[in-house]
């Protein structure tokens, strides 16, 4: 607890005064002052509530009492480093392997998301002895100087692409170069990957791993093509890569029927390499990475010992337990299957309603609608997403936000409690009525001010896979390019 409450205002000057400019608020222009929160509702300091449909880190919801109390008990009679013999860091490693498929038996417990996927990167290098790396477009997996290097998320807004990260299109089967209307788009994705790595070979470099995340969510909440991972991993392997996935934010049962999201794409397929974190400690700093024993006998054998201070503390997997727990007790899995079934189904009927809705799109609670000006030239509505997001803020008390390149795909990430209910405020009484307003007034809709890079889509061969073959050719879309209004929308 703090010592003392600040009004507001003294809040928001010290945290401009104290806190790196770059560290940035949800709702800059007028934040929420959260001063408690319960479940999948959050309080601000007049008491007034506000759903919660993005804090995905607080997986069981927030402050659950289990939680809490697991928390507490721990702390109160030891927390100390992994270094001394402890039983909460073997029973949970034997939990989390329980969940996973077999191969996957050994484990590094870390605190942050960004910390598992450098050490996996370390992981993958040590054991193929190859440096390069692939990595989808607009990936994030990190804020680490390491994890920038291969997130074109963030190096293309600073220093740029490194010689040894090599991209690959995101399998975006709504906007991307191979769609809906393709025989085999998971194929057709996959084979773009063997082409790059083709062309790494001729440049004398050698691929060390693929790193992905299982549902691309900085991406825009995509839904990977069927059968993608399964050929990328053979891809990788044969080029003596391992494959990552990345399950920072999608693991631990968001996705309804499967633990992991990486088993979406079928019960053969298994990575090398599992990242986790976010959920892992509903709100703890906590996370993890899984891999095999082969990989994990490598890294030993460099001779340089693996230490975290904070990774695996007996208060820390007390914690990660305790959320274990509370998703069979409480059945989180099943609620994310019936509540995300219900929510996507009137996010779809709403979609039949209004031309501003390009595509819904999500499996479980992991669910985005994006938002376009024009359905078939599937033009990013940026301005106008950013609106809806803000209006619901302002008249509903509804936390949403953004992603997607043009950051135009309202997100849906709710605490695993979000309930039918929930879905139903947020649906067909709130997101209905804005998007009316927005249908009825002008409201001019841009792309984001900076540049984005898209592919072109082929039109002509899905068949050819000669590397670059002008097919995956870089196009830049700026805020010049379009700015339209929304008054030609109907709202019927």
């Amino acid at each position: 607890m703090a010592q003392e409450e600040l009004r507001k205002e003294e809040t928001l000057a010290m945290r401009n005064r104290l806190i790196g400019q770059s560290c940035k608020l949800f709702y800059s222009e007028d934040p929420v002052k959260i001063v408690r929160a319960r479940g999948q509702y959050l309080f601000d300091e007049n008491g007034k509530r506000y759903l919660d449909c993005i804090s995905n880190v607080q997986h069981v919801g927030h402050c659950h009492p289990a939680i809490t109390k697991a928390a507490a008990a721990q702390m109160d009679v030891l927390n100390t480093n992994s270094r001394f013999l402890h039983d909460n860091i073997v029973l949970y490693a034997d939990r989390l392997a329980a969940t996973l498929p077999q191969k996957l038996c050994v484990f590094y417990f870390v605190n942050s998301g960004s910390e598992a996927n450098d050490l996996a990167l370390r992981l993958a290098r040590q054991y193929t002895q190859h440096e390069d790396v692939v990595v989808l477009d607009h990936a994030y997996h990190g804020h680490l100087m390491s994890l920038i290097d291969i997130s074109p998320y963030k190096f293309r807004k600073l220093a740029g692409q490194k010689e040894w990260v090599h991209v690959a299109p995101l399998p975006d089967t709504y906007r991307g170069i191979y769609r809906e209307d393709h025989p085999n788009p998971g194929q057709a994705y996959a084979d773009t990957v063997k082409d790059l790595i083709e062309d790494v070979h001729k440049k004398g470099r050698k691929i060390s791993a693929f790193f992905a995340e299982s549902l691309p969510s900085v991406g825009g909440q995509i839904i990977l093509p069927q059968g993608y991972f399964p050929k990328v991993a053979e891809y990788v392997h044969s080029a003596g890569g391992v494959f990552v996935a990345d399950e920072v934010q999608t693991g631990f049962g968001r996705v309804g029927h499967h633990f992991w999201a990486f088993q979406l794409q079928g019960d053969d397929f298994c990575p090398d390499i599992v990242t986790m974190g976010k959920p892992m400690g509903n709100g703890h700093p906590l996370a993890c990475v899984a891999t095999t024993a082969e990989i994990a006998g490598a890294f030993t054998a460099n001779g340089v010992e693996y230490f975290n201070t904070f990774g695996g503390t007996p208060v820390s997997c007390a914690v990660g337990l305790a959320v274990l727990d509370v998703i069979v007790e409480e059945d989180l899995r099943g609620n994310a299957v019936r509540v995300g079934a219900h929510l996507k189904d009137l996010l779809t009927k709403l979609k039949a309603r209004h031309e501003i809705i390009g595509d819904v799109r999500g499996v479980g609670l992991f669910l985005g609608i994006e938002l376009v000006i024009d359905r078939e030239k599937k033009t990013p509505a940026t301005e106008a997403a950013a609106h809806v997001v803000k209006r619901l803020k302002e008249e509903d008390q509804i936390c949403v936000s953004t992603d997607g390149p043009w950051e135009n795909v309202l997100k849906f990430k709710p605490p695993m409690c979000f309930g039918m209910e929930n879905a139903e405020l947020v649906l067909t009484n709130i997101v209905n009525k804005v998007i009316c307003m927005l249908s009825t007034q002008s409201i001019k809709t841009s792309t984001p001010k900076y540049n984005h890079f898209i592919f072109f889509r082929h039109e002509n061969n899905y068949n050819s896979r000669t590397h670059s073959q002008k097919l995956l050719k870089y196009c830049s879309l700026t805020s010049s390019g379009v700015g339209v209004t929304l008054s030609k929308l109907s709202c019927r």
